[in-house]
């Protein structure tokens, strides 16, 4: 009777143990889907100047960093009182890295989405047209490496990391066009400066989408990527050509 007691407490720390795992599993899934609803609807309001869509991104931000808090909260006690060896540890350990990065997508889109308020304030600029196609870029990188950590997908998450080059290639375009935007007309420089910090916004959540796809290659693999990422952000020396240069 004893023995079966025993055996009895033991399956049931287990299943606790599972529990909390699939836990926080879940709670990782929640921030990514909210991650994904608050970019596209930053994107939105930039394209579409909706004040409201804007005021409602800025005001959910708050969902994600409660979030990330019960992710800090259920790891801490996880690592403190289940001591994790092997794959549960790196589950725990990713999870992490990954909360912390998809609470930081939310802040990047809550600052797009005011500077969407402002440009809504302001006469429309043909700059912002080139905005939605890099805004689609990053979404992508997104999309492909949440489902790269739920199907546990290395070869996705390993793809989405290599797009960030392509990503920065786009950003550099952008910010060459929109400096020749404000030299060729100065009524374009406060619209235009608010598209630069919501390109470059983007951009960071192209770096963060690669910290996660990292973070999903670590717990499927236990090891790091070894490549060395290539950044092509070269906006530190750009020059920009005016209309007679």
């Amino acid at each position: 009777m004893e023995s079966a007691a025993k055996t009895g407490g033991t399956e049931h720390i287990v299943g606790a143990y599972d529990d909390e795992l699939k836990k926080l599993t879940s709670l990782i899934l929640r921030m990514g889907g909210l991650a994904e609803s608050q970019l596209a609807a930053a994107l939105q309001a930039v394209a579409r100047r909706d004040t409201v869509l804007a005021e409602e991104v800025i005001e959910t931000d708050q969902q994600l960093d409660d979030l990330e808090s019960a992710v800090n909260t259920l790891t801490t006690r996880l690592l403190a009182l289940r001591q994790p060896v092997a794959v549960d540890l790196r589950v725990i350990v990713s999870s992490l890295r990954i909360s912390t990065d998809l609470e930081r997508i939310g802040d990047l889109a809550k600052n797009s989405a005011k500077r969407a308020m402002t440009l809504s304030q302001a006469a429309p600029v043909d700059a912002a047209q080139s905005i939605p196609r890099l805004g689609a870029m990053v979404q992508r990188m997104l999309q492909d490496v949440l489902d790269a950590f739920t199907k546990r997908d290395v070869d996705r998450a390993i793809e989405v990391w290599q797009r960030d080059e392509e990503v920065d290639r786009l950003y550099n375009s952008l910010f060459r066009e929109y400096l020749t935007y404000m030299m060729e007309d100065p009524r374009n420089i406060t619209p235009c400066t608010h598209l630069l910090f919501i390109a470059k916004n983007l951009e960071r959540i192209g770096d963060h989408a690669t910290n996660l796809a990292e973070a999903v290659y670590f717990l499927i693999n236990g090891a790091r990527l070894r490549e060395i990422r290539r950044k092509s952000d070269d906006t530190a020396a750009a020059v920009a050509t005016g209309a007679n240069g």
